[in-house]
């Protein structure tokens, strides 16, 4: 790998993430590379200004915190096909994430980076759009919409500070109306999105290898309400049935993108864009970090396999 512009994103609120941000700033600019460094979290959000400022021009990106500063990074960085290392520094679980522990030697590291031992691991990832089919809303409809990325899951559901809003909605496939849901929202998530908020509402765990669209209600009211696992190709569209409810979001990995009126719809589909991870790791897998992550117990009692080499 040719690194001559870097970023690092560390953090927010993690002395420890700034510490080795400072770090591997210095190691990497003893080398040549130029970096840009800042913060990234909640109130932070560092990429626009690392994007303008390196005129779009990024060779690799360093994310230093959890499973949501790295989800973060792949939506602004995906369009520019950046890689990204992703390193647990004061993160929580780190499911896309290498451990801290195995990342202590950073100079070994970016002598793998430059003499490119190392794999990449692309994760698919969706797009949607908010789309107005009311001319009511004195919305142009033939102005071209803004689209936005996720690499876990897009969610359509209520957000109000003083009450629990149940969202009414419909759920159309490639044009095919399949159900309408009453409960707290829908799920519409990756392979890489399952072991995240669609697992929490008793959705599927689908591989990241694969290529797949996940529905999943949140609570819905009925118990013949399931989730749905789709070929990639078909496009989702979520349309609001309340008329009245002026609450209904749209959200990326869990940060709110849009509002949703009635007269408008969301559409969802697979991304042209894929996240693009190093993987440093050479002896990765992904069932021993189900098992890990989510503290899968198993049976309670355990059988010896005898006929196993």
């Amino acid at each position: 790998m040719n690194i001559r512009k870097a970023i690092i994103a560390y953090k927010s609120g993690s002395q420890v993430g700034k510490d080795w941000a400072e770090r591997c700033s210095c190691e990497l600019e003893s080398l040549g590379v130029k970096v840009l460094m800042g913060p990234t979290g909640a109130n932070d959000n560092p990429y626009p200004v690392f994007i303008e400022s390196l005129h779009r021009e990024i060779d690799f990106a360093l994310i230093l915190g959890g499973d949501g500063a790295t989800l973060g990074a792949a939506r602004y960085l995906a369009r520019l096909g950046v890689p990204i290392l992703a390193i647990n520094v004061g993160g929580h679980l780190g499911f896309l994430t290498h451990a801290i522990e195995e990342c202590q030697n950073t100079q070994e590291i970016w002598e793998r980076l430059l003499s490119d031992r190392f794999a990449i691991e692309r994760r698919m990832m969706l797009e949607a759009k908010v789309i107005t089919v009311d001319k009511c809303l004195g919305m142009n409809i033939s102005q071209p919409q803004e689209s936005f990325l996720c690499l876990n899951e897009m969610c359509v559901k209520p957000a109000s500070p003083d009450r629990m809003v149940t969202a009414s909605l419909e759920l159309e496939i490639d044009g095919e109306i399949v159900d309408q849901y009453h409960g707290d929202g829908l799920i519409v998530a990756t392979p890489t999105g399952s072991t995240s908020y669609t697992v929490a509402a008793n959705g599927p765990i689908v591989h990241p290898g694969m290529h797949a669209i996940a529905i999943t209600p949140i609570c819905p009211l009925s118990l013949s309400s399931r989730a749905i696992v789709i070929p990639p190709k078909l496009t989702v569209s979520i349309w609001p049935l309340s008329i009245d409810d002026l609450s209904l979001k749209l959200w990326t990995d869990g940060v709110i993108a849009s509002s949703i009126f009635h007269g408008q719809k969301v559409d969802i589909r697979m991304s042209e864009h894929q996240a693009q991870f190093i993987v440093l790791r050479e002896d990765y897998s992904y069932y021993q970090a189900l098992r890990q992550k989510l503290l899968w117990t198993g049976a309670r009692v355990r059988y010896p396999n005898q006929n196993r080499d």
